[in-house]
This record gives C-alpha cells, sequence and structure tokens, in this order.
C-alpha cells in the first residue's frame, strides 16, 4: 500500500503514539521549566555558580541520549521513567542558561526602584525580575521543546510511549512492504508536532509578554 492507505489503515493507533509523544514532551518540559527557572534563580547572582550551573547541564547534551537511556535501564527499568528522566535532563540547558541570562539582564535601576517602595526580596523576585526575564525564559523552553521531540523518539528503545515506536518497529522490519511508511509516518508525526508546539508557544508570548518588552 502507498503512505496515505497507510496512514489511512493505522491513523488510530499514529493518533495514539502522536499523544503519548505530545504528553511525554510536555510533562517533562513542565519539570524541566520548574527545575531550570529554580536553578537560575539560585545561581544568578553568582558569577561561579551561574557557571558551575549552566556546565553541568551542558555536559548532559554530551551524553548520547541512546546511551543514557540503556545506562537508565538496569536502575530504573524500561517504560516510562527512563523516558522521563532522560528528557528532562536533556530539557534543562536552555532554560537554565536562559534564566540565568534574562535575569542577569534585568536592569538593576528597576530592582532598585521595586527596595525602595519596601519590596522584599522575594516580591522583586516574583514581580519584577522574573516577569522582565520571562522572554528568555520562554526562548529556552521552545528550543528546549523542540529538542526533546526529537529525543523522545530514541525513548521508544526502552519501551516509552510516543512515535518513536512507529519509527523503530519500521527500521526493525526494513524490506517489508510497509517498514518505509512506518519511519515516515514517526517523522512526520513528530514534526507536526514539533510545530503545533511552537505555534502554541508563539501564542503564549503574544498573550504574556507586553507589546514594549517583546520590540
Amino acid at each position: 500500500m502507498d503512505f496515505w492507505e497507510y496512514l489511512s489503515s493505522r491513523h488510530q493507533q499514529l493518533l495514539t503514539d502522536a499523544f503519548q509523544h505530545a504528553s511525554a514532551v510536555f510533562q517533562c518540559m513542565v519539570i524541566a521549566t520548574v527545575l531550570g527557572v529554580l536553578i537560575g534563580v539560585l545561581t544568578y547572582r553568582s558569577g561561579w555558580a551561574g557557571t558551575v550551573a549552566v556546565t553541568s547541564t551542558s555536559m548532559v547534551l554530551t551524553i548520547p541520549s541512546l546511551a543514557l537511556i540503556g545506562l537508565l535501564i538496569p536502575l530504573v527499568g524500561l517504560g516510562v521513567a527512563p523516558t522521563v528522566i532522560t528528557l528532562t535532563l536533556y530539557g534543562l540547558l536552555p532554560i537554565v542558561r536562559n534564566a540565568i541570562v534574562g535575569l542577569r539582564g534585568v536592569d538593576p535601576s528597576l530592582v532598585d526602584a521595586a527596595k525602595g517602595i519596601g519590596m522584599s526580596r522575594p516580591a522583586r523576585l516574583l514581580r519584577v525580575e522574573l516577569p522582565l526575564a520571562w522572554p528568555p525564559i520562554l526562548t529556552g523552553i521552545r528550543v528546549s521543546t523542540q529538542m526533546l521531540m526529537g529525543i523522545a523518539a530514541i525513548a521508544a528503545y526502552a519501551s516509552g510511549p510516543g512515535l518513536g515506536n512507529e519509527i523503530f518497529r519500521g527500521i526493525a522490519s526494513l524490506g517489508s512492504a510497509n517498514a518505509i511508511n512506518q519511519v515516515l509516518a514517526g517523522t512526520l508525526g513528530i514534526v507536526v508536532l514539533a510545530l503545533l508546539f511552537d505555534a502554541a508557544y508563539v501564542l503564549i508570548g503574544r498573550l504574556t509578554i507586553p507589546r514594549g518588552i517583546r520590540a
């Protein structure tokens, strides 16, 4: 059968895999965002601490994703656990780096003004610094999401959820009638999901970033 016939006959399974893929990336991005912003908040005031944070998270990217998943399998087993750990670790660097850059880029005069009207340090952070640092943080989240969309496909190696299962099944059966269709369907599905997520981030940016800051 041709590719369109394959999609028609397998659309239910493909939609299920796509939903699982998107759900895994979304949930891991939420965890990575919380951890990344927290690390940024804790380290941006210190030059050496910020350097350690960025260097530590960047070292994760030097580990091949397949190798990292393979190392995690004996520790946490197959399925969701190695997928979540791997995606979260890989998603940290752009968020941590952009959070530190964004927080350090806040105009000190604005922070001093907030301090002058009696704002506590937590209040200054939540009401002044983080809102002004939000545009670069959101950019880091967008970059991380695009990375994780592709890396999530490797999770199929550990029986993880998502469209990677379609790709792995196609690779394992190369030479059969639908092998190329399987690989193509999984790959295009990931590309479509990445575009949808990015469009959602653009909308979030327009809704949460004041026009003056965007400019």
